[in-house]
């Protein structure tokens, strides 16, 4: 740094940017808006300081603490100028630095940092309720009543004197809270971005210091760039250990980035954007984009592109919310490429959280309340969903986890939020994602004669709320054999199989889905509407001619279809939702209806409560017989008695042994003794 920059003063770069400020029409409207809201940041954009002195600029960098106080002294002087009542008021007044011309990479916060300004992204994974730092501390005299005033630091704590300075007294010093001044405190952790994370490695972190107006400006699942100094913790040295300190950030200002802006949009790429947009056919070539290496499956692809572009969020006039996300489920036996697919959406989604079904709890999926080691305070700390906010949460071997750990998954999937209550610390944080998780069938393969609510070992209240089920069964076929091992075989040559020609780079198809969120938000044409309703009115009439009372659609799959209807038309960049994107969305949820097995008779109540229609009437005859034999025999009840009573209402003997096998295992009956079933009360 040259000596000429060494030599500005407190005082003169008080005058400066007093000077800044009043000639700039943008910060005096500014100030305006201060006074009128009772605000006491002026924000400051770097490159303007830039242009009105570099040597300021350049001193801002170098030596932040000094010229952050100086400018900050500028806005209290000119809001005294203004408005003396409200500087009064307010007493402190901050300027705050925002966009600077590098943002520096966590990993690369490095020790040439240390007491520079620097800027920094991430996202907040934990918060610290407010607390109060103790910035004037005012301590009186016991013997004389001589008060002494000491400004504390945020690095270091000022202990008062030993003894009074006018009556020499020793150790009468006390804090007289009333008249000490405090100012909000709060502690966040910032960690890298999950797409910015290197293969294989732990994401690393930084404590974050908010002080005073900036406290719960951000909360847990944030994406936030901040600017603050590059400060060490100089409390944490200690007599006889070695001085190895820790760092941390003292925010000067800190915003919440968009979400799904994370990349910028160049006008290069929005120009390739619009042609792809206009080129015909574009929604069969996002979809043949999709994981191009994996043969076939074009339905389950086109489910997944569904997921990524999404539908629209509404809002009631009530203020019921729902969501426009979309869920999906596969399931399907080993090795038929679904954690493959999983992988590729990880990798082109422009946000993505991936984790895996064994590796992941209730904690670790929705938030957790965790203590810190050094200093005891809790933190709120944000799980895999909540940190997939505005993207997507992929779960492969959803069905590994623990029946306690899938139950916070149920909130989240519907509702879209994460409720706790730990420790004193009650929140809601929002996980705003797709859920696209990957299931084993239970017995190992999948078995066509069961349904899929006994093929797959989740629940049903967790199966009902994915939009769209898929199964990949792996069957034996010559021609669709050929075919797959053809296009192994080709990927593991120079010559690339069929399926890569004409395909979107994964680059642009990110960028095209992010421009796709951000900018298109498609509405109903009348005659998308019609066929929407017509066709649920179809399903509604095949449930009331079928046998039994098995209902093929409901209300729940009425708001898929509207989701992936939106979801197709901003496909091609559209504005309005057309009738031919209806029928892709209608072909999509039959390819889900026949997937799972799903025929008029069991309807999709084998979804939405895991018993088919057909079976249900035979269900309740079992529990009616087993009660009224429980009532005879004044006790537990043997099977073989109720197979032959369920006989004469004509239901098999092998049905009965698994309708009572099932009931077993729901808990609705339980077995005292080998042979013999009671019912649960």
């Amino acid at each position: 740094m040259t000596e000429e920059l060494l030599g500005l003063g407190e005082e003169e770069l008080v005058e400066k940017f007093k000077e800044f400020v009043l000639g700039n029409e943008a910060y005096l409207n500014e100030i305006t808006n201060m006074i009128i809201q009772q605000k006491k940041s002026l924000e400051v954009d770097f490159n303007d300081v830039l242009i009105y002195d570099k040597e300021v600029a350049d001193l801002l960098v170098e030596r932040p603490r000094l010229v952050i106080r100086a400018a900050s002294n500028a806005v209290r002087d000119i809001m005294i100028e203004k408005e003396p009542d409200v500087a009064r008021r307010l007493r402190t007044f901050y300027a705050r630095f925002r966009r600077l011309p590098e943002t520096i990479h966590l990993r690369r916060l490095r020790s040439p940092y240390i007491g520079k300004l620097v800027q920094v992204e991430g996202i907040v994974t934990r918060q610290t309720p407010p607390k109060h730092f103790l910035h004037k501390a005012t301590y009186k005299c016991q013997q004389c009543g001589y008060e002494v005033e000491l400004v504390q630091e945020l690095e270091r704590h000022v202990e008062p004197p030993q003894k009074c300075p006018r009556c020499g007294a020793a150790r009468s010093l006390v804090l007289t809270t009333e008249r000490s001044e405090y100012v909000d405190w709060q502690k966040i952790i910032v960690q890298e971005r999950p797409e910015e994370l290197p293969p294989g490695q732990l994401p690393r972190s930084v404590e974050a210091v908010l002080v005073d107006d900036l406290v719960d400006a951000v909360k847990p699942g944030d994406i936030v760039s901040m600017t603050g100094i590059l400060e060490l913790a100089v409390s944490e040295l200690r007599k006889n250990r070695p001085p190895v300190v820790s760092s941390y950030i003292d925010v000067n200002h800190i915003e919440s980035v968009q979400k799904e802006l994370i990349e910028d949009i160049t006008p290069e790429d929005e120009r390739r954007i619009t042609e792809l947009a206009n080129s015909p056919n574009i929604q069969d070539r996002i979809v043949r984009s999709i994981a191009p290496s994996i043969h076939g499956h074009e339905e389950i692809k086109e489910a997944i592109a569904c997921a990524l572009f999404g539908g629209n969020e509404l809002v009631y006039p009530d203020g019921i919310r729902v969501r426009g996300d979309v869920h999906i489920l596969l399931v399907g036996d080993p090795g038929t490429g679904k954690s493959q697919l999983l992988r590729f959406v990880a990798k082109v989604a422009p946000r993505a959280v991936y984790t895996t079904g064994k590796g992941s709890s209730a904690a670790g999926l929705t938030a957790a309340v965790v203590r810190d080691k050094l200093t005891g305070d809790f933190y709120l700390e944000a799980g895999a969903l909540v940190l997939a906010d505005r993207g997507v949460a992929i779960i492969d071997e959803i069905d590994k986890m623990d029946a306690k750990d899938r139950v916070a998954i149920h909130e989240a999937m519907e509702q879209q939020t994460v409720s706790l209550a730990k420790a004193g610390i009650v929140a809601t944080l929002n996980a705003r994602c797709s859920v696209l998780a990957a299931a084993n069938p239970a017995f190992g393969r999948y078995l066509p004669n069961r349904t899929i609510a006994e093929n797959i070992d989740l629940p049903v209240s967790l199966l009902s709320r994915f939009d769209l089920i898929f199964v990949l069964r792996d069957e034996p076929n010559p021609d669709r054999d050929r075919a797959l091992a053809d296009h192994v075989l080709s990927l593991h040559t120079d010559e690339l199989p069929g399926t890569f020609r004409d395909v979107i780079k994964p680059d642009l198809l990110r960028k095209y889905i992010m421009y796709a969120r951000r900018h298109v938000r498609p509405q109903f044409t009348r005659e998308a509407r019609e066929r929407v309703l017509q066709f649920y009115l179809e399903m509604r009439k095949a449930s009331n001619t079928a046998q039994g009372t098995s209902v093929m659609i409901t209300a729940r799959q009425l708001e898929a279809l509207v989701r992936l209807s939106m979801a197709e038309a901003k496909m091609r960049l559209s504005p309005v939702v057309s009738p031919g994107d209806v029928e892709r969305a209608i072909r999509l949820y039959l390819a889900f209806l026949r997937s799972v097995g799903i025929d008029v008779e069991s309807g999709i109540d084998v979804v939405m409560t895991g018993i088919p229609t057909s079976k249900r009437e035979r269900y309740v005859r079992i529990v009616e017989i087993v009660r009224d034999l429980e009532e005879r025999v004044r006790g537990p009840v043997r099977v073989v008695d109720v197979v032959a009573e369920a006989e004469k209402h004509g239901i098999s003997r092998e049905e009965t042994q698994q309708i009572i096998d099932m009931m077993v295992r729901q808990g609705e009956l339980y077995m005292p003794r080998p042979g013999y079933v009671r019912r649960v009360i």
